[in-house]
């Protein structure tokens, strides 16, 4: 069986504005002095004007709910959006705002007097219905043919309520106008009782809330939206972490290879997760030994994050190994990992190095396609060696990629990454840094004392992607 080299691998609310919190504290101290004005109002229900005041209290009392409950969804936000993974450009928005007068809604009144049969309506109230004011009012009877059907036992049934146990009324229903619109209707009413103690009449306010409800809607669409992306986000995310973890080696610690011989490799390896997403990327890093017993060494970057990447990368590792197993050289390699990339069907890119270390004369026959070139420290120093010729897997159909040869000489040490190390994807700045190791390279012992100073030094850095490194001491 081949031996595989692995490493470690780790499996707010914006706050309010001052200025919001203030205006919600306004609305509230305003709600419960109207309500303590309400208390003290007439209520014996002879008079009509203390009946219309009595129920534009109310009417007042719930537009202050419905502003107290705007204002709070102005200082918290939308949801927050969920770290993860790739974008959906509707899951982040924030929910349309309410047209202009969905708070201060459109309102009418009605009274039906029992004892005359008469019906009085508001002008309003046949704007809201959609009902033509020259048209007679509708009476109490009448009134559900405006209804959906599925509504009218509910009004049928508030109405019930009002004329034969003396409750008031305090709900909902929608109503069809003449052409077709339906519209969300929140009415309020109370019986007017005679001498006798019989039902008068009855009064009601009813509003238009239609905007309201509709503005409700978006915002309790949205947060059901992010909630479903959120939990298909952490889904996608168990699912890429598991692919990973099946295709990367599985062998924690050191490694040495080939196991046979007195010229081997001692190795070590470190994935880096991104500090800024949970999304798995397609980093790789791979250490196999050949049936000719050479070592290959390799490691890489597709583009992207999520599940399919991660699943494109077992692909591409897969094939690296098929390949070199075969024998296949790592320039015509890189050849054939950019045919199988340009033959998918989803377009991608990538980056590699792939070396094959050969023990007997220590050389590395190494090629690249757009990746940083390997480094080698001797001595305390470091440098980078010149990058034979290689464009990015998938760019272009028919590269050729060229190789390179190495002597490595014993106590060197051979270092691969991919250019994730930090932020913004900067080569340059990554190289320099790592090269700045050399002289605490130099007093290493093994590979992995060397991996774990990479470590120390990239660890806590603000990353932008995933990453990996790859290192390999030559032994005497």
């Amino acid at each position: 069986m081949p031996s595989h080299l692995s490493a470690d691998r780790p499996a707010a609310q914006p706050p309010g504005s001052g200025s919001v919190d203030a205006l919600i504290s306004q609305a509230r101290r305003l709600k419960g002095d109207v309500d303590a004005v309400r208390r003290d109002a007439p209520s014996d229900g002879t008079d009509p004007q203390d009946r219309w005041q009595r129920a534009l209290y109310d009417l007042a009392l719930h537009q202050l709910s419905d502003l107290d409950a705007h204002l709070a969804q102005l200082r918290d936000g939308p949801p927050p959006a969920p770290p993860a993974p790739g974008a959906e450009p509707a899951a982040g928005a924030a929910p349309p705002a309410p047209r202009r007068g969905s708070l201060l809604s459109r309102v009418g009144s009605a009274e039906w007097n029992f004892l005359t049969d008469e019906v009085s309506w508001s002008g309003e109230l046949f704007r809201i219905l959609g009902r033509d004011p020259a048209a007679p009012p509708l009476t109490l009877d009448e009134l559900p043919s405006l209804v959906l059907d599925e509504d009218r036992p509910r009004l049928t049934a508030m109405v019930t309520d009002c004329l034969v146990d003396a409750q008031r009324i305090d709900g909902e229903f929608r109503v069809v106008r003449p052409d077709g619109e339906v519209r969300a209707v929140h009415m309020m009413g109370e019986p007017v009782l005679a001498a006798d103690g019989s039902t008068a009449s009855m009064w009601a306010v009813l509003r238009d809330v239609s905007d309201l409800r509709r503005t409700e809607r978006a915002v309790s669409e949205t947060r059901d939206s992010l909630q479903r992306h959120r939990q298909r986000a952490q889904s996608e995310h168990r699912l890429a972490v598991e692919l990973q973890e099946a295709v990367l080696p599985p062998w924690r610690g050191s490694l040495r290879l080939p196991h046979q011989g007195p010229e081997t490799l001692d190795l070590a390896a470190h994935y880096l997760p991104s500090s800024t997403s949970n999304l798995i990327g397609g980093d790789w890093y791979d250490a196999l030994e050949l049936a000719d017993g050479q070592t290959l060494l390799s490691v890489g970057d597709l583009t992207g994050h999520g599940v399919s990447v991660a699943s494109g990368m077992a692909t591409l590792l897969g094939a690296v190994r098929g390949m070199a197993m075969a024998g296949t050289e790592p320039g015509r390699l890189m050849s054939l990992l950019n045919q199988l990339l340009d033959a998918t069907v989803q377009p991608a890119l990538g980056s590699a190095v792939c070396c094959r270390y050969r023990p007997e004369t220590r050389t590395l026959v190494w090629a690249q396609a757009g990746h940083p070139a390997p480094l080698v420290f001797r001595g305390g120093t470091g440098r980078r060696l010149h990058s034979p010729d290689g464009v990015l897997l998938g760019a272009t159909s028919g590269a050729v990629y060229a190789q390179a040869e190495e002597t490595l000489e014993p106590g060197d040490l051979l270092l691969l990454h991919t250019d994730g190390l930090v932020p913004g994807r900067d080569s340059t700045a990554a190289v320099n840094r790592l090269l700045g190791l050399a002289p605490r390279f130099g007093g290493a012992r093994t590979a992995q004392d060397c991996v774990r100073m990479v470590v120390e030094e990239f660890g806590e850095t603000e990353r932008e992607d995933d990453a990996c490194v790859l290192i390999a001491k030559v032994t005497s």
